[in-house]
């Protein structure tokens, strides 16, 4: 049996055994789908990724375990019958909620949403066990093998530690030294905290929409030209909207995750992992310029991912362990210092067509953080056409004025510089 402590951001992303945190990959299919074949590729593709066939282990109290279980059951299979174009949305906002807590059952589960000719497949994922490029993977290893099920995929091992990814020149006792220190200022910064009981009790929601194939590549050859990248973009629109939207509440920052596999190719890309680096960015003061601002964002973002150590972010966060409760209460608490999250999962390489049907489309993650400030953007490009979901709660951020925030950021995106 193999067993892995959860490293310090699955324990944030699990939260407890009793706060779901799930995340909802959905893909629009034209053609027919036969259920077989589904249940030939979710076989497959358990038994490809360990985690799939892991369950979260908490006899220790102080430190949850990943387990491995050859015994474990099949990843289940949920049928509704499609009625709407927007049966996706409602299924993924009640498997937000899921409770992967059944005894014997993985953690994981696919919702087929079933109509005559067109269907929706839903990927329902504890956040702990995979970020947005796992969900990527597992989407094109279940088409892949739904067209075509003697398709066979390589399975991999567990790492067991953040020590797997050190390289020899890590000095690990200078790190220590180091790590007490961070550990030391830590508890400090808690023990100054105020203890504040406020908390989202509003229904979380999810907004999602396009930008049409024209808007989508004028927004592409506007940063072209301009030298600028989408994604710094992207960082300026939303925040200049919600400065628009809310004046002086406004934090004129976002967190952008960045992909952890840039950094540590021991990490493959089709390996499930849920620890994304993250990166703080800011408008620039006295500057109104929406082009100038991109500019300054892109200069910041390559800045600071130069500067990254991913290796060393991974160990040191793992000398942070006894306060992973103080800082779950934090998110849970605290309205952050920024704006919202911003995920832009870019191009995704997904093929279009198959032998037996045509992948129509594919509809950004969506997610429910029960964190006080649960403003998240995930976005991505399929088929060229940009695809936006917007989370929050209705406590934290209205939906009115999330939709608000919605037209002014597209306005600028799609404005002449």
């Amino acid at each position: 049996m193999i067993k892995r402590k959860l490293l310090l951001v699955e324990r944030i992303m699990f939260i407890d055994a009793n706060t779901p945190l799930n995340c909802v990959f959905t893909a629009k299919i034209k053609g027919e789908i036969q259920k077989e074949h589904l249940q030939i590729a979710l076989a497959k593709i358990q038994n490809k990724h360990p985690l799939l066939r892991a369950a979260i282990d908490l006899q220790d109290k102080q430190h949850p375990v990943f387990v491995i279980k050859e015994n474990m059951k099949p990843i289940p299979l949920r049928i509704v019958q499609r009625q709407t174009d927007t049966d996706w949305l409602a299924e993924s906002e009640q498997e937000w909620y899921r409770q992967f807590k059944e005894e014997g059952s993985p953690l994981g589960q696919l919702v087929w949403v079933k109509g005559q000719e067109l269907s929706e497949l839903l990927w329902v994922l504890p956040h702990c066990i995979c970020d947005g490029t796992g969900m990527v993977t597992l989407m094109q290893e279940l088409l892949a093998l739904i067209d075509d099920p003697t398709l066979d995929l390589e399975p991999y091992q567990l790492f067991q530690s953040v020590n797997h990814f050190l390289s020899p020149q890590f000095d690990i006792q200078k790190k220590t030294r180091k790590a007490k220190l961070y550990l030391l200022l830590a508890k400090s910064f808690f023990l100054l905290q105020r203890k504040n009981k406020k908390r989202n009790l509003g229904k979380n929601y999810a907004i999602h929409w396009k930008v049409d194939p024209t808007n989508s590549a004028f927004i592409k050859q506007k940063c072209k030209d301009s030298g600028i990248s989408v994604h710094a973009l992207l960082c300026t629109a939303f925040m200049q909207a919600f400065q628009d939207a809310q004046g002086k509440a406004a934090k004129k920052k976002v967190i952008s995750p960045i992909d952890i596999r840039h950094f540590i190719p021991e990490i493959k890309k089709d390996h499930l992992f849920a620890f994304a680096p993250t990166v703080e960015l800011s408008l620039k003061k006295n500057t109104s310029q929406i082009l100038d601002q991109a500019k300054h964002i892109k200069q910041d973002l390559t800045q600071k991912i130069e500067k990254m150590d991913a290796r060393e972010l991974l160990w040191m966060g793992e000398q942070m362990h006894p306060l992973v409760n103080r800082m779950i209460g934090l998110l849970k608490s605290s309205r952050g210092g920024h704006d919202l999250t911003l995920s832009n999962m870019g191009s995704l390489q997904i093929p279009n067509t198959y032998k037996n049907f045509t992948l129509e489309d594919i509809i950004s993650p969506t997610v429910a953080f029960p964190w006080l400030n649960s403003n998240t953007l995930v976005t991505s490009t399929y088929r060229d056409q940009m695809d936006f979901t917007l989370m929050s709660n209705q406590d934290f951020l209205p939906k009115e004025e999330a939709l608000k925030i919605r037209d002014k950021a597209i306005a600028i995106l799609t404005s002449s510089l």
